[in-house]
């Protein structure tokens, strides 16, 4: 490091001289520096030679890189347990935001080559680096130090979290958690509190799920906000096991299976009339279990259609497809775009006291008040197919079925839809058009899937631009029409795109909270004929375009245009 640095530094020792420093005095630092294996700059500093903020003012312009003003930097803002503590210590680096992949760092010493590698390897980010005081840098980064987690009771002893948010979870003896632990109280408690405070956090952080990961000299847990993956606290390996005990505990599994995957389920009370479920599953790893609970939180279902992304003209096509009395709607995209919240919605719709609604689902993911919810469980032999044919023997009108995964229950699902059932369903598929190739590949007749499937919606999520922070992209005007934002119909001066920035109320990231990006497709009778004729997946897709169907590509650049999301996302979650 020191040879590097020094090395590096020449550039500096000519500055320091311009500045006043005698070249003596600099041989000297440089000494020193190589003798007691310290960075240059903090030998500088230790010498007196020249005020931190002058120095830092040199650092910054023989570095080309920005000078940083810390006291005007909002540190709880800044990005939590991205970067190992023991990184941030050693390299004296400080986490100020992030932006999408990109880490932006103060560093003092920007001339220490490892410092940048050694970041990107932890974290897997892109690291930018800025130059700070170094005197101002040291007292940052030991109070930023304050609200991370070098170890479990470090964690456990910070403020809000579970507290701030009066909420209990249910079903956990505490008897039986003691005994089933083994662990003396005063050794749980310091686990329970930690295990409570990561789950309340992360609903409060709009978490979809939450990873506990061990591995052989180190244990994360990260979580999936917006889509994206970020580390949240690194709490010591040792109690890798005892947090993996409580989790199951939590979640009524069994303590003493190791060996093999488990299912459970904890759930949290918000208030008497709000609960939160988390779904937990754990994976024997190499070195412990890995579990992972995702949130299902039953009131994203109720949030109402507007509130879900869909261009006005796909949202009447949902509805009036909901009202039919019978009829096949499929949703369709990979998992985590927004399918089952797509699905509950309708649902949620069609939930009145006239209708009688039965759904069959793997897991059940969100309880819904009157409707009939039955989970799936094929060694029982409840299979999607055995549960639907007991729907249609039990006066159904809504039929949802969780996923159409095999011959068999597409069959039984199209049957109901052909004899005056509403039927609602997804597939794992990339786009709409593909959606009928996949139930034709399957084996079911071209008739029936032209006389059943009344709507089509595939769907991805895009993360929102923050409204507080986006500011105008920029762009030439090549650049938008070859991403294709001159081909919307829209007049070029009324295109709006918008760039992420990063702020207080976004944590620095620019993005926050997602939207849907939807392909809405009717199954007209044209459509239909071309089914009927053996039309391909790609002869479907242009038919539609024709009949003023928005591709997922097409619906995501017309939220580009309107500044709901930057194009780099557009980009992330769509093809051409």
């Amino acid at each position: 490091m020191l040879e590097t640095s020094a090395a590096a530094s020449a550039g500096l020792q000519q500055r320091l001289a311009e500045a006043g420093v005698s070249p003596a005095k600099i041989e000297l630092a440089i000494e020193q520096s190589r003798s007691h294996k310290r960075s240059f700059v903090l030998q500088l500093l230790e010498a007196g030679l020249l005020p931190a903020e002058r120095l830092a003012q040199l650092v910054s312009l023989e570095a080309n890189l920005p000078l940083y003003d810390l006291t005007a930097h909002d540190l709880p803002a800044g990005p939590q347990g991205v970067v190992d503590v023991k990184l941030i210590r050693k390299h004296r680096v400080l986490p100020l935001y992030q932006r999408d992949t990109t880490l932006f760092v103060a560093v003092d010493d920007p001339f220490d080559r490892l410092t940048v590698p050694n970041i990107r390897f932890q974290t897997g980010l892109r690291v930018r680096c800025v130059v700070a005081d170094a005197h101002a840098l040291a007292a940052a980064i030991e109070e930023y130090l304050k609200g991370q987690t070098a170890s479990l009771d470090d964690a456990l002893n910070e403020s809000g979290g579970l507290d701030d948010l009066n909420v209990e979870f249910l079903d956990v003896d505490a008897d039986d958690r003691d005994e089933e632990m083994d662990l003396r109280e005063e050794e749980q408690a310091p686990v329970i509190r930690f295990v409570n405070k990561i789950l309340a956090d992360m609903i409060r952080e709009g978490a979809s799920d939450i990873h506990f990961e061990p591995y052989e000299r180190s244990y994360r847990v990260r979580a999936r906000i917006d889509g994206v993956l970020s580390s949240i606290v690194s709490p010591p390996v040792k109690v890798a096991a005892r947090l993996a005990a409580r989790l199951k505990v939590m979640a009524r599994m069994d303590l003493a299976e190791r060996r093999k995957p488990q299912d459970g389920r904890i759930r949290l009370r918000l208030s008497a009339t709000n609960s939160i479920d988390f779904r937990v599953n754990t994976l024997p790893t190499l070195y412990g279990e890995k579990i992972v609970c995702r949130v299902l939180d039953s009131g994203s279902a109720q949030m109402g259609i507007e509130a879900l992304g869909y261009e006005p003209a796909q949202q009447k096509l949902y509805l009036d497809a909901l009202q039919r009395p019978q009829g096949m709607v499929l949703v369709t995209g990979p998992t985590g775009s927004g399918k089952t919240v797509s699905l509950y919605t309708g649902l949620s719709i069609l939930n009145t006291e006239e209708r009688n609604i039965s759904t069959a689902e793997d897991p059940v993911e969100i309880n819904l008040e009157g409707i009939n919810q039955v989970h799936i469980n094929p060694k029982a032999g409840l299979t999607f197919a055995a549960a639907l044919r007991s729907f249609l023997r039990q006066d159904p009108d809504v039929v949802m079925v969780g996923e159409i995964r095999d011959l068999e229950t597409a069959e039984i699902a199209i049957k109901a839809a052909q004899t005056g059932h509403l039927v609602l369903s997804t597939l794992h598929t990339n786009s709409a058009p593909e959606t009928l190739t996949r139930l034709l590949n399957m084996g079911v007749p071209a008739f029936n899937v032209a006389s059943s499937v009344s709507l089509i919606i595939a769907q991805r999520l895009a993360r929102r631009l923050c409204p507080a922070c986006k500011k105008p992209a920029e762009l030439p005007e090549n650049i938008l029409r070859d991403e294709g934002l001159l081909d919307l119909g829209i007049a070029p001066n009324e295109v709006a795109v918008m760039a992420p920035q990063g702020c207080p109320e976004c944590k620095g990231k620019g993005q926050k909270g997602r939207t849907g990006i939807y392909e809405a497709m009717q199954i007209t009778p044209e459509i239909s004929r071309l089914i009927m004729d053996g039309g391909n997946s790609l002869q479907i897709a242009e038919l539609a375009a024709e009949q003023g169907c928005h591709s997922l590509r097409t619906s995501a650049l017309r939220k580009v245009a309107r500044g709901e999301i930057g194009l780099a996302e557009a980009n992330r979650v769509t093809t051409d």
